[in-house]
């Protein structure tokens, strides 16, 4: 792997970077005045997008974008650095297009979308025009284990007719929001239990579709929403399965490695910001004859979050790394991959926070800093997307399934006596 941004990746950052001083930070007090006044989204987000797109800062996250199709063809890999710097500002990513869940979504439906679909719902997410969802986890049941979902859909005729509850469905709440893609149990049970599952392309305006609730994750609520919503015999076309019906498991990993990333570095991006507020904070705060700065601990804290910030970057890097070279996304070291780094960030986002929010005191757990909702989104992320025991368990596996391939390698590094090397041993 070569450490060093290609030149076209680091014009973009300067640019991206720019961009983002110029336009966006300073409208960051705007943006939270107008969603608290229940204005969402702001006025000006519609112009600020604009302007992306015209600076040519739309659409950096499709390794796979066609030549008619806005914006830019970047790697995983390129696109990582972007996305730290985007996810400075947890509203940013809007700005250039770039916000989950539609990156996921808009590479699903690059990935497997009919024409008809493409031209229905993809195209409209290129161009910005619509926002859309990813309905996975449920509430009846541990959504750790995917196998245990129960929304379900069965054909009635010529129609698909779906029934189930789906929550914390990310974007949902958005007033552009008019697409969700909902994984679904299709079909009789078979011995293969990652091979139950469809997609399903369901319109929010679907009869039968209500959402209920905006959850609040932490006292934070969302202005675009971690949505509960109901399907009540919600009847839709055949033509709204995505992909091949029982496909839903090999989609859902085609979407996973890529996403994970995106998280991953703008988790990155915010804990950066944090390390800075924090050095700042250090330099200019007073007390008991000296400088915050001064204190050992202090200087502690800030050389262990440089120090977890670079490692997790590059553990991050290399995984985007790995997916670029063509390994298949549904492969074990690919798993093992994404499942690390999404631990890895979870943990970062929590620790370098953490030390930053004691640094300021009790400023640090107001709404004046952006610490208090970094780190109650840092502590989501043990949950969010798989918690951290199942990504724990995906890389022991990994591991140990490596070992099984050459145990006994190991022997020659024992010491023991001659002749207790030579006598047979249990195992």
């Amino acid at each position: 792997m070569d450490f060093e941004y290609s030149p076209e990746v680091q014009s973009l950052q300067q640019r991206l970077d720019a961009f983002m001083e110029r336009y966006v930070v300073p409208y960051n007090g705007a943006w939270h005045q107008s969603v608290a006044q229940g204005i969402y989204p702001p006025p000006f987000l519609e112009d600020l997008k604009v302007l992306a797109q015209a600076e040519g800062l739309w659409n950096l996250f499709l390794p796979s974008l066609h030549d008619d199709e806005p914006g830019k063809r970047l790697s995983n890999l390129d696109y990582a650095p972007l996305a730290e710097i985007m996810g400075r500002l947890p509203w940013a990513s809007e700005v250039f297009n770039c916000s989950a869940p539609d990156t996921g979504n808009m590479e699903l439906l690059h990935l497997f979308a009919t024409p008809e679909q493409n031209q229905t719902w993809l195209q409209p997410l290129l161009k910005g025009e619509i926002r859309s969802a990813f309905a996975m986890s449920e509430p009846d049941v541990a959504s750790s284990d995917p196998t245990n979902l129960q929304t379900c859909v069965r054909r009635t005729g010529d129609e698909l007719v779906l029934n189930g509850r789906k929550w914390f469905i990310t974007g949902a709440a958005h007033p552009r929001c008019k697409l969700l893609i909902v994984m679904c149990r299709s079909g009789e049970p078979t011995d293969d239990k990652h091979a139950q599952h469809s997609m399903l392309l369901v319109p929010m305006d679907t009869p039968g579709v209500t959402l209920v609730r905006n959850i609040s994750i932490m006292q934070h609520h969302a202005p675009e929403g971690h949505c509960e919503i109901v399907f009540s015999d919600v009847r839709l076309p055949l033509s709204n399965l995505l992909g091949q019906e029982g496909a839903g498991f090999a989609m859902a990993q085609a979407r996973l490695g890529p996403g994970r990333i995106h998280h991953c570095m703008r988790t990155i991006g915010q804990c950066e910001l944090a390390l800075s507020l924090m050095c700042e904070r250090t330099l200019e705060r007073h007390a008991f004859g000296k400088y915050l700065a001064d204190f050992a601990n202090v200087q502690e804290w800030i050389a262990e979050s440089r120090l977890e910030i670079d490692q997790a970057r590059l553990l991050v890097l290399r995984a985007a790394w790995r997916l670029d070279q063509g390994l298949a996304q549904v492969n074990a070291q690919s798993r093992s991959d994404v499942s690390a780094i999404k631990v890895v960030a979870a943990r970062l986002q929590t620790s370098v926070v953490n030390r930053a929010m004691q640094v300021f005191g009790a400023m640090g757990l107001s709404p004046d800093t952006p610490l208090a909702y970094f780190w109650t989104w840092g502590r989501a992320l043990h949950l969010l997307d798989g918690p951290d025991e199942v990504h724990l368990r995906t890389v022991a596996r990994h591991e140990l399934d490596l070992t099984r391939e050459v145990r006994g390698s190991t022997a020659a590094y024992f010491t023991l006596p001659e002749q207790l090397q030579a006598e047979p041993r249990i195992r």
